[in-house]
């Protein structure tokens, strides 16, 4: 049985050329990139080659690209820093960001070092501008937005400049978790007004336990891991030589294909929309799939019946790979935060579909019709 894998948002399979970028600092340069002598000096090379190139495609300055463990460690950095080092002592957020963003604003406001608002949701899911500009103007406190480029379950696309602008005007410190929107999409950094956003090598094709914090050139902050000079002083640690590189390669031919690419996932998520409305009776769609949205995600929920009630399970044995909502929590029985704060319909289960260059129409098909006879 073929197995079908439809939860790219969770993780994308490795790219051979990523791997074979990486292979040789798994193997003959495996030099501490803090040595001084030729095999420290070659992979010292390696990480900040990376990093120009990283820089270059997202219109950064070099600078202003730190490498992390991933999305996690990224956002847990840009939040307490901005509450200890930039002195935020007010937290505006969404109840949809992931729980990267979530509990360290919760553990934050928790230990009492910063007020928490919530901003308000549009009906579609989108955030609401007016209200988060309402909430600055109301607020005389140095304040810390902190709001996700595109959610990792619905797919919706906050309109970054917009916010950026608002921030601006406000004296506001922003910071995006944008792991889904890195490597799928253009950046241009230096004409955005944002302080801090985020980015994971395993969501386009990369290796696992790397990712990139990116700190605008003018915020100063202070290491969040103690203990060495790496990451010019910012995050001690001998650096993730090789995951580093995949990083770099990966973002590399991301961008090098995304036109195509991006043209090609978005037919075969618009495909499967279509095939769902016309073959499964009683089908909706959450967020806003059709505007402003990742080509990558489709969140549908399906009308609760015995047989739905067990319908990832069902797909799972039937070799086909999609989530509840994001893969951190598909194990919990809670459900999705996200789809509480927008769709709170007991009758309904919902499923997370998310796509890459290497899905086509004929596994749509098959699932498609996988679905019709599970429901």
């Amino acid at each position: 049985m073929e197995r079908i894998y439809f939860d790219n948002a969770a993780t994308t399979s490795l790219d051979p050329r990523v791997l074979e970028a990486m292979m040789p600092y798994l193997t003959e340069k495996f030099g501490n990139p803090s040595s001084i002598y030729s095999y420290g000096r070659e992979t010292r090379l390696a990480i900040e080659n990376a990093r120009k190139s990283v820089a270059r495609i997202l219109d950064a300055h070099p600078a202003e690209i730190f490498f992390t463990s991933g999305g996690t460690e990224s956002s847990n950095t840009a939040i307490t820093a901005s509450v200890r080092d930039l002195g935020c002592t007010h937290i505006i957020s969404s109840p949809l960001e992931h729980h990267a963003t979530l509990h360290t604003i919760e553990h934050v406001h928790k230990r009492g070092e910063a007020a928490l608002s919530w901003v308000g949701l549009l009906p579609d899911g989108h955030i609401d501008l007016e209200d988060l500009e309402r909430r600055l103007a109301a607020s005389d406190e140095k304040t810390l937005v902190t709001l996700m480029h595109a959610n990792n379950e619905i797919g919706n696309m906050l309109d970054i400049h917009a916010v950026g602008e608002i921030c601006k005007k406000y004296g506001a410190v922003f910071h995006s978790d944008t792991v889904q929107t890195v490597g799928h999409f253009p950046f241009d950094l230096r004409n955005t007004p944002v302080h801090f956003i985020t980015g994971s090598a395993h969501k386009f094709h990369g290796p696992k336990g790397v990712g990139l914090l990116y700190v605008n050139e003018n915020v100063r902050i202070n290491p969040f891991i103690q203990g060495g000079s790496q990451e010019r002083n910012m995050r001690a640690g001998t650096e993730n030589v090789y995951g580093v590189v995949g990083f770099g390669r990966a973002l590399e031919l991301a961008t090098a294909n995304h036109e195509a690419d991006s043209v090609y996932i978005k037919g075969v998520k618009l495909y499967m929309m279509e095939q769902l409305e016309q073959r499964v009776k009683g089908v909706t769609f959450n967020g806003d799939p059709l505007g402003r949205s990742l080509y990558t995600v489709l969140s549908v929920s399906f009308p609760k019946t015995e047989r739905s009630e067990m319908l990832l399970f069902n797909l799972d044995i039937n070799g086909i790979c999609a989530s509840g909502g994001s893969a951190c929590t598909s194990g919990a029985e809670q459900g999705s935060h996200v789809i509480r704060a927008i769709n709170n319909n007991p009758n309904q289960v919902t499923v997370r579909f998310s796509f890459s260059r290497n899905n086509t129409r004929e596994q749509v098909d098959t699932v498609v019709a996988k679905l019709k006879e599970l429901i």
